[in-house]
């Protein structure tokens, strides 16, 4: 499990937080991940799209980010985006949820894909804040350096971009977004997509509407959240 960003992280990252590779804290995360990988644990996603995120949508491309917490940790499951999973993989109950919320916001139909690649391609960050877990252990690899990583990024946009809307699901997300400069982007916030909160303010709450009406008055075109 090799964390090397030779060749794996977009160029446009790495001019804004290739430092952080140097940084003790990587080097301790990757100790750890080889560690985890040589005692035979099996590590999601796979290796080549630990940084998919970053690399599907360049930092100057960025116009959304929404902020996820881990990786799925079930088989087949997890490429290195946030809340999607790949192409013909049945989406996980949050994601459901996010859909059925886009379908009722903007009144379109959507497929059965839990693949959020368009998203991506289209100027959406799906970043989880740990970008990597042990297949069947939701969490196993929080506290190991990513948060520091991925509030790296994160600060990084809220300084150095402009006009950007940041969706924030759940307590988790809004902590990690604490420090995001409001008068400089929209920051949006609801309870978590999940099953057990969904109905306790996801539901009905418009951010998808409400992205794209922000998007349009600076200037940028809305996105295209139909699948």
């Amino acid at each position: 499990m090799s964390i090397d960003p030779s060749g794996q992280l977009h160029p446009s990252w790495q001019a804004v937080i290739g430092q952080s590779f140097h940084q003790p804290y990587m080097q301790a995360l990757r100790d750890f991940l080889k560690q985890e990988k040589a005692a035979g644990k099996i590590i999601y996603p796979p290796s080549a799209l630990i940084f998919n995120a970053f690399n599907q949508t360049p930092f100057e491309q960025v116009r959304v980010v929404v902020i996820g917490q881990d990786p799925y940790h079930g088989e087949g499951q997890a490429h290195g985006l946030s809340f999607s999973v790949p192409a013909g993989v049945k989406p996980p109950p949050s994601l459901v949820n996010i859909k059925k919320e886009i379908a009722a916001d903007l009144g379109i139909q959507m497929s059965g894909s839990g693949d959020l690649s368009a998203w991506a391609k289209q100027g959406v960050l799906l970043l989880n804040a740990t970008l990597t877990v042990e297949k069947g252990l939701a969490g196993s690899h929080q506290k190991r350096g990513w948060e520091q990583f991925t509030d790296t990024a994160i600060a990084a946009l809220n300084a150095r971009r402009e006009h950007l809307v940041f969706i924030l699901w759940g307590s988790y997300a809004q902590q990690k977004g604490i420090n995001i400069d409001s008068h400089r982007h929209l920051v949006l916030s609801s309870v978590h997509p999940s099953p057990l909160s969904a109905h306790r303010g996801f539901f009905g709450n418009h951010l998808f509407s409400q992205t794209n009406a922000y998007l349009v008055k600076h200037h940028q075109a809305a996105i295209d959240w139909q699948l």
